[in-house]
């Protein structure tokens, strides 16, 4: 019976390990479904030095409610990542722009700052850890937890940043809570906002009453 279970978790990981870990690397064909081990290969044949270069990670636009631009380099849009377990991101925020409360429940964020100051935090369920940082401080926020990031200082600011996964999932609490169709009424009574409050941040955030 021990050698039937070994078995069955050994086959359970052959199926889960990446392309990229088998071979050297895996640059992802992108017309393929993406599985749990990632998306198939390119052929290598076609493989070129163009495909691990990314020329992405510009300003973005800043025109929105939190004032901030974000520029991603994640497998979607440079397929060399794939199977590597890492991605980039830059961010810049206009004066009292922030990245408001998110999380990321499958990967590690690290932030550097490269210009202005920016103080970032995250939450656990029994403290809080925050600092401001200035060009050339790094922050690590760990996997899943709450965090955030604000433009603390005079100007603009820009940090860029890295996380442990190639296609790291970012769920944005605000955007949960008030970009959906759950009625307004239990909006307000499981969060103890007024519903008054509720449904202005519904409007803003594109929910339905």
């Amino acid at each position: 019976m021990k050698i039937i279970h070994i078995l069955f978790h050994f086959t359970v990981f052959s199926f889960t390990v990446s392309y990229a870990s088998i071979n050297d690397f895996c640059v992802a064909d992108l017309k393929a479904p993406n599985t749990p081990s990632g998306y198939a290969c390119k052929p290598l044949a076609s493989v070129t030095s163009d495909d691990f270069s990314f020329h992405g990670l510009v300003a973005a636009n800043t025109n929105n409610s939190f004032k901030i631009g974000v520029a991603t380099a994640t497998v979607t849009n440079f397929p060399a990542l794939n199977g590597l377990g890492i991605s980039a991101l830059r961010i810049d925020l206009d004066q009292d722009g922030l990245a408001p409360m998110h999380t990321h429940p499958d990967a590690t964020e690290l932030l550097s700052v490269v210009k202005g100051e920016i103080t970032a935090g995250f939450l656990t369920p029994t403290s809080f850890y925050s600092k401001v940082l200035k060009s050339g401080d790094v922050f690590v926020f760990p996997q899943g937890m709450l965090h955030f990031a604000v433009n603390s200082g005079k100007g603009k600011a820009t940090a860029f940043g890295a996380f442990s996964s190639e296609n790291p999932t970012t769920h944005i609490l605000d955007v949960l809570l008030f970009g959906n169709k759950l009625p307004s009424g239990l909006v307000s009574q499981t969060t103890l906002l007024d519903l008054a409050q509720v449904k202005k941040l519904k409007a803003k955030f594109g929910g339905s009453w």
